[in-house]
Protein backbone atom coordinates (compact mmCIF):
# COMPACT_ATOMS: atom_id res chain seq x y z
CA UNK A 1 0.00 0.00 0.00
CA UNK A 2 1.57 3.61 -1.04
CA UNK A 3 1.38 6.47 1.70
CA UNK A 4 -1.13 8.24 -0.35
CA UNK A 5 -3.40 5.42 -0.01
CA UNK A 6 -2.16 4.96 3.67
CA UNK A 7 -2.88 9.00 4.26
CA UNK A 8 -6.46 8.76 2.93
CA UNK A 9 -7.60 5.79 5.44
CA UNK A 10 -6.27 7.71 8.32
CA UNK A 11 -7.59 10.76 6.78
CA UNK A 12 -11.17 8.76 6.64
CA UNK A 13 -10.75 6.58 10.11
CA UNK A 14 -10.55 10.15 11.59
CA UNK A 15 -13.47 11.72 10.00
CA UNK A 16 -15.34 8.48 10.91
CA UNK A 17 -14.35 9.39 14.75
CA UNK A 18 -15.90 12.87 14.08
CA UNK A 19 -18.77 11.97 12.39
CA UNK A 20 -20.05 9.83 14.84
CA UNK A 21 -18.90 12.14 17.24
CA UNK A 22 -21.23 14.91 16.08
CA UNK A 23 -18.14 17.80 15.74
CA UNK A 24 -18.18 17.78 11.93
CA UNK A 25 -15.67 20.41 10.23
CA UNK A 26 -15.72 19.61 6.60
CA UNK A 27 -19.19 18.28 6.01
CA UNK A 28 -22.51 18.37 6.76
CA UNK A 29 -22.48 16.28 10.15
CA UNK A 30 -25.20 13.36 8.28
CA UNK A 31 -23.57 10.13 8.96
CA UNK A 32 -23.61 8.72 5.30
CA UNK A 33 -20.75 7.63 2.76
CA UNK A 34 -20.69 10.43 0.89
CA UNK A 35 -20.43 12.79 4.05
CA UNK A 36 -18.20 10.55 5.15
CA UNK A 37 -15.94 11.08 1.95
CA UNK A 38 -16.51 14.80 2.21
CA UNK A 39 -14.96 14.83 5.71
CA UNK A 40 -11.91 13.02 4.79
CA UNK A 41 -11.23 15.01 2.34
CA UNK A 42 -11.48 12.48 -0.60
CA UNK A 43 -13.29 11.76 -3.64
CA UNK A 44 -16.23 9.74 -2.38
CA UNK A 45 -15.60 7.22 -5.54
CA UNK A 46 -12.54 6.41 -3.70
CA UNK A 47 -14.03 5.96 -0.41
CA UNK A 48 -16.70 3.37 -2.82
CA UNK A 49 -13.90 1.91 -4.91
CA UNK A 50 -9.89 1.60 -2.78
CA UNK A 51 -11.45 1.83 0.80
CA UNK A 52 -14.78 0.04 0.51
CA UNK A 53 -13.66 -2.40 3.57
CA UNK A 54 -13.98 1.24 5.44
CA UNK A 55 -17.04 2.69 4.36
CA UNK A 56 -18.63 -0.52 5.49
CA UNK A 57 -16.98 -0.05 8.60
CA UNK A 58 -18.43 3.20 9.12
CA UNK A 59 -21.80 1.80 7.98
CA UNK A 60 -21.48 -0.57 10.51
CA UNK A 61 -20.36 1.82 13.25
CA UNK A 62 -23.32 3.95 12.73
CA UNK A 63 -25.89 1.17 12.96
CA UNK A 64 -24.12 -0.34 16.73
CA UNK A 65 -23.05 2.86 17.86
CA UNK A 66 -25.60 5.71 17.05
CA UNK A 67 -28.73 3.15 17.06
CA UNK A 68 -29.23 4.23 13.35
CA UNK A 69 -29.91 2.35 10.12
CA UNK A 70 -27.79 3.86 7.35
CA UNK A 71 -29.56 5.73 4.45
CA UNK A 72 -28.68 3.13 1.48
CA UNK A 73 -30.31 0.80 3.65
CA UNK A 74 -33.14 2.50 4.57
CA UNK A 75 -33.90 3.05 0.70
CA UNK A 76 -33.33 -0.58 0.15
CA UNK A 77 -35.38 -1.83 2.46
CA UNK A 78 -38.16 0.47 1.53
CA UNK A 79 -37.87 -0.44 -2.41
CA UNK A 80 -38.31 -4.19 -1.12
CA UNK A 81 -41.42 -3.32 0.70
CA UNK A 82 -42.55 -1.16 -2.51
CA UNK A 83 -41.37 -4.28 -4.38
CA UNK A 84 -43.22 -7.26 -2.00
CA UNK A 85 -46.54 -5.14 -2.44
CA UNK A 86 -46.12 -4.92 -5.96
CA UNK A 87 -46.07 -8.64 -6.32
CA UNK A 88 -48.65 -9.35 -4.22
CA UNK A 89 -51.22 -7.03 -6.23
CA UNK A 90 -49.81 -8.74 -9.56
CA UNK A 91 -50.28 -12.07 -7.95
CA UNK A 92 -54.01 -11.28 -6.72
CA UNK A 93 -54.74 -9.92 -10.13
CA UNK A 94 -52.84 -13.22 -11.73
CA UNK A 95 -55.48 -15.03 -9.52
CA UNK A 96 -58.49 -12.86 -10.38
CA UNK A 97 -57.66 -13.46 -14.13
CA UNK A 98 -57.15 -17.11 -13.94
CA UNK A 99 -60.54 -17.45 -11.98
CA UNK A 100 -62.08 -15.38 -14.96
CA UNK A 101 -60.81 -17.15 -17.83
CA UNK A 102 -62.20 -20.35 -15.78
CA UNK A 103 -65.55 -18.81 -15.74
CA UNK A 104 -65.59 -17.59 -19.40
CA UNK A 105 -64.06 -21.12 -20.70
CA UNK A 106 -67.53 -22.88 -18.71
CA UNK A 107 -69.60 -20.41 -20.47
CA UNK A 108 -68.53 -21.01 -23.72
CA UNK A 109 -69.00 -24.57 -22.70
CA UNK A 110 -72.72 -24.40 -21.76
CA UNK A 111 -73.06 -21.84 -24.62
CA UNK A 112 -71.77 -24.44 -27.45
CA UNK A 113 -74.03 -27.38 -25.51
CA UNK A 114 -76.79 -25.79 -25.98
CA UNK A 115 -76.36 -24.40 -29.72
CA UNK A 116 -75.91 -28.24 -30.48
CA UNK A 117 -79.25 -29.06 -29.06
CA UNK A 118 -82.13 -28.08 -31.72
CA UNK A 119 -85.38 -28.58 -30.25
CA UNK A 120 -84.49 -25.86 -28.08
CA UNK A 121 -85.83 -22.85 -29.94
CA UNK A 122 -84.30 -19.74 -28.31
CA UNK A 123 -86.84 -16.37 -29.03
CA UNK A 124 -84.77 -13.46 -31.29
CA UNK A 125 -86.08 -10.40 -31.56
CA UNK A 126 -86.85 -8.96 -35.06
CA UNK A 127 -83.73 -6.85 -35.30
CA UNK A 128 -81.65 -9.77 -34.42
CA UNK A 129 -80.51 -12.32 -37.01
CA UNK A 130 -79.17 -15.32 -35.49
CA UNK A 131 -75.64 -17.14 -36.21
CA UNK A 132 -76.53 -20.53 -37.53
CA UNK A 133 -73.65 -23.37 -36.74
CA UNK A 134 -71.90 -24.11 -39.81
CA UNK A 135 -72.51 -27.25 -41.15
CA UNK A 136 -70.36 -29.96 -42.17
Amino acid sequence: MNQQNQDERTFIREAMDRLLAGKATASNGSLTAAALAAEAGVHRMALYKRHADLKNEFEERVRTETKQVPETEKELRATIAKLKKTIANQNTELKELRDLVTRLTLASAVLTQRADIPSQRIPVADNVIPLRPPTT
